[in-house]
Formats: C-alpha cells, structure tokens, sequence
C-alpha cells in the first residue's frame, strides 16, 4: 500500500537528471556565439509560425542568440510571446517549464547549454503539453549526447540550425544532419 497522497502516487517519478547520468558524459560543450548562417537558416525552417516563445540558458552565447532571434522575429512583423532563461542546474525546472508553455506558441525555439535543456526537455515531457515536433534549436542543442541525457522520445521531432546553414533533426534518438544548400556555380563562372 502506498503512503503517498493519491495525488502523488499514480504520478511518474521526477524526471530530474541524476547528477551520476549527466556526468557519464563527461564535460558537455559550452555554446560557441551563433553564426549568421545559423540564424538564417532557423528563420527559414520558421517560415510558417507567427507566435513563438524563445527559451535560453543563462550563457552569454544562449542570451545572445536567442535576443539576435527575437530581434529578427519581431523586425518581420511577428511576435515574441516570451523570452525564458534556466540555470544549468537546479532543483526543479518546473517554472520555466510552465512559463516556456504559457500562451500556446505556434512554436519554441531553444538557444541553450545541452545539459539545461536536457533537464528542461524531461521536466516539459513530464509537467506540460509542450510538443518537441514545434520546437526548433540553434546549433548547441543538436547535439547526440543530449538526445541520450534527455531520454527515449524527449525531443523526437525537434529540429534546428547548424553553425554552417546545414539543418539538423532528432529522429529515434538519433540526430541526422543534412548539409546546407548550396547554390550550383553560375554557368558563365566555370
């Protein structure tokens, strides 16, 4: 017989990352300044959606790129509902989580260390109807190692920018990256 509250017990656990998972990693990347290219390209996979809610960790490259994205939102007419940050570690995300849901965005975008969003990804899963199919990210979190920190269908769906214009995918636990276009050379140029 449980001795939790009947509210509590049907719950899963919490889906914080224990501390021993995240360091089975070893040191994750610290996210480098975002590229032009980079910036671009997530504009151009966002060519559909006129609400968004940007969501960062708190280093300078993630609050950078994520203002740089807001900035470019809203200079084409669109609109920003927010802007949320969360540390690298803390006891719960659960108030982010639910501040990054509020106002139903058409879609989310991540400038963020791995191992936050890691942890954000499992609390968003566990607490909110967040979608990671409507959420897009900036090169730091294409990473293969925070698919796996996350766990199993955590972010499947979720799509992003590389550093080079190239675009990535979380599919089945795997990331895919797929190469940027490249214009053919002009034919009075060879």
């Amino acid at each position: 017989m449980s001795t939790l509250p009947p509210a509590i017990a049907g719950r899963a656990p919490s889906p914080l990352l224990p501390r021993h998972e995240a360091d089975a990693y070893g040191p994750l990347p610290t996210p480098a300044p975002h590229t032009d290219a980079e910036l671009t390209t997530l504009l151009r996979l966002l060519a559909a959606p006129t609400t968004l809610t940007i969501g960062h960790s708190r280093d300078a490259a993630s609050i950078t790129a994520a203002a740089s994205l807001a900035e470019a939102w809203r200079a084409a007419g669109r609109t920003v509902l927010a802007l949320v940050h969360w540390p690298e570690h803390a006891a719960s995300w659960l108030r982010p989580a639910q501040r990054f849901t509020a106002g139903r965005p058409d879609a989310w975008v991540v400038a963020a260390a791995p191992l936050g969003w890691a942890q954000m990804s499992r609390r968003l899963r566990h607490s909110t109807d967040w979608e990671p199919t409507r959420t897009y990210g900036f090169a730091s979190v294409g990473d293969s190692r925070l698919v796996a920190l996350a766990g199993p269908e955590t972010l499947d769906g979720m799509r992003g920018a590389t550093t080079d214009g190239g675009t990535w995918l979380i599919d089945r636990g795997w990331v895919t990256l797929h190469t940027p276009r490249i214009a053919p050379p002009h034919p009075m140029t060879r």
